[in-house]
């Protein structure tokens, strides 16, 4: 990064925190000092099952890695603290907030085609669906979002498990479901899906999600199971469904105007170390979601292996009105599902 002119009035942070240059040391020659991004996560502050704070972890790790410690500097904001994930998907896409770490649910409000990815049954595995995304199967997503909102995903990982139910009341069957309010991600692919499932779909900002749940507004909500672990939400419900209606996608968020605020020899060896720490982070999540499985047996959850073939069948027609709403995602579709493991 250029040493910055002397006589030059070093501006202050753009308002709500937008990315900046920090005023030089003037000892003995001018030092540009770090470049400083802010991370958002909607999820709790826990360094195992949290997923945005372990892709944090991961992500500072690998540009310490490739010695940008000095140049680059991340500081996260877990559990809402920058606001509720719509706010934040739009600060990102001004460019007030740097970088978002989470699903691909979230962009799919500003780009639909983005929703391919909350179609239930789409993927088979998280496996399944890295060797599709190395394919290419995720670029013309990727691209849309880019043009459309001017949003970049720079990485993939996993959120931490498939998602599947955690109710009130028992779910073996599509029937178990009909009248239970089941939280949605506020999206309407994944709130049609649960509707389909059976569910009265209920979309619900995360951070609202706990209160709902004790004041009886919704019956259950569905989402991996650290998430379960971290967010408590086994306090309130027990009896998890094993579902497994979508093997969601992780993404780190990064806005076209960070992008392209960043010197290009560091911009680099940042994306380097963001590609890394995300091929970690998947490692992390298969890892941790059978241990949070056992640990909501601990807590005095039910876990139930539920007819998921049942629930497939119900959610089908989905993709095939998907595709003709939306021509573009038949090409994507196509090849996830031409994909095995």
């Amino acid at each position: 990064m250029r040493p910055v002119d002397r006589r030059r009035v070093i501006q202050g942070t753009l308002a709500a925190g937008a990315l900046s240059l920090a005023a030089p040391a003037l000892i003995g020659r001018a030092q540009a000092a770090a470049l400083r991004m802010r991370l958002s996560s909607s999820q709790a502050n826990d360094p195992k099952f949290g997923n945005g704070r372990v892709f944090y972890d991961k992500l500072v790790g690998q540009i310490r890695a490739n010695g940008l410690g000095e140049q680059i500097e991340v500081s996260f904001f877990p559990d809402n603290q920058l606001g509720q994930e719509i706010d934040v998907i739009n600060s990102v896409k001004l460019g007030v907030i740097e970088m978002m770490v989470s699903g691909s649910s979230i962009a799919a409000n500003l780009v639909p085609l983005v929703g391919t990815f909350d179609l239930g049954y789409l993927f088979s595995s998280f496996e399944q669906q890295t060797k599709a995304f190395d394919a290419g199967a995720a670029r013309p997503v990727e691209a849309a979002l880019q043009r459309s909102a001017g949003i970049r995903i720079i990485a993939w990982a996993y959120n931490f498990g498939a998602r599947s139910v955690l109710s009130k009341r028992a779910v073996n069957t599509p029937e178990d479901l009909a009248g239970q309010k089941i939280r949605t991600l506020p999206n309407p692919v994944i709130t049609e899906c649960l509707r389909l499932m059976g569910a009265a779909a209920t979309p619900l900002a995360f951070g609202e999600i706990y209160t709902a749940l004790q004041a009886g507004v919704i019956d259950g909500l569905e989402h991996d199971p650290p998430t379960m672990v971290a967010s408590k939400f086994f306090e309130t419900s027990k009896f998890y469904s094993l579902t497994q209606h979508n093997f969601s996608p992780l993404a780190l968020y990064l806005s076209d105007i960070a992008y392209n605020r960043m010197n290009p020899a560091l911009r680099e060896r940042f994306l380097d170390a963001a590609q890394k720490a995300a091929v970690e982070t998947r490692a992390h999540g298969l890892t941790v979601e059978k241990e949070a499985l056992g640990l909501l047996r601990e807590k005095g959850v039910t876990i139930i292996e539920c007819d998921r073939e049942a629930f497939r069948k119900r959610v089908e027609p989905q993709m095939q009105t998907f595709m003709r709403n939306r021509p573009e995602s038949k090409p994507v579709i196509e090849q996830i599902r031409a994909i095995s493991v």
